[in-house]
C-alpha cells in the first residue's frame, strides 16, 4: 500500500512594502518544502512561478500589482542576443564551476554588496555569516552553488 499524497497548505503574508516599486504593497503565497517528495513538489512549484528561500517556496501574490513576473529560461532553447554574445565573448576568461552547497566568506562578502545596493534596509541585510551559511548549506532539495 502507498502512502497518502499530503497536499501542502499555502499561506499569504500580510500586505508589506514593496521592495521594488514605491508606494506599493507586496503580499506573497508560500508554503514549506518539506516531507518525502520536497525535489518534485520544488520542481512543480518553481513551473508555475514560485521561488525557493531555503525551506520554502513562494511567489509574489500582490492585491494591486502583477509587476513581479517569474521566468523560467529553457535552457536547451535559449539563444543568445547579440549583446549576450558580446558579454560572453568578452568574458571568456572566466571560470564557471558547479560546486558543492558549502559556504563561503568570499560568497557571503558579494551578497551583503548586492544586498546593500539592491536592497537596502530589506529583511536579509541583517543576516550574518551563520545565517547565510544555514541558507546554502540547509536545503531541503538537491542544491548546488555556480561559482
Amino acid at each position: 500500500m502507498t502512502a497518502p499524497v499530503r497536499f501542502p497548505r499555502f499561506f499569504v503574508t500580510n500586505p508589506s512594502p514593496c521592495p521594488y516599486l514605491p508606494g506599493k504593497s507586496e503580499r506573497k503565497v508560500f508554503t514549506e518544502l518539506s516531507g518525502p517528495h520536497t525535489d518534485e513538489l520544488n520542481d512543480a512549484l518553481g513551473r508555475i512561478g514560485f521561488r525557493r528561500s531555503q525551506n520554502v517556496a513562494y511567489r509574489p501574490s500582490c492585491m494591486d500589482c502583477k509587476a513581479c513576473v517569474s521566468v523560467r529560461v529553457l535552457t536547451d532553447e535559449f539563444r543568445p542576443s547579440a549583446t549576450q554574445r558580446k558579454l560572453i565573448r568578452r568574458n571568456q576568461d572566466l571560470i564557471v564551476e558547479a560546486c558543492e552547497p558549502w559556504a563561503t566568506e568570499e560568497q557571503f562578502s558579494l551578497l551583503q554588496n548586492y544586498l546593500s545596493q539592491r536592497h537596502p534596509g530589506g529583511g536579509m541585510t541583517e543576516m550574518d555569516e551563520m545565517d547565510y551559511s544555514d541558507m546554502v548549506e540547509q536545503s531541503p532539495v538537491k542544491s548546488f552553488l555556480i561559482e
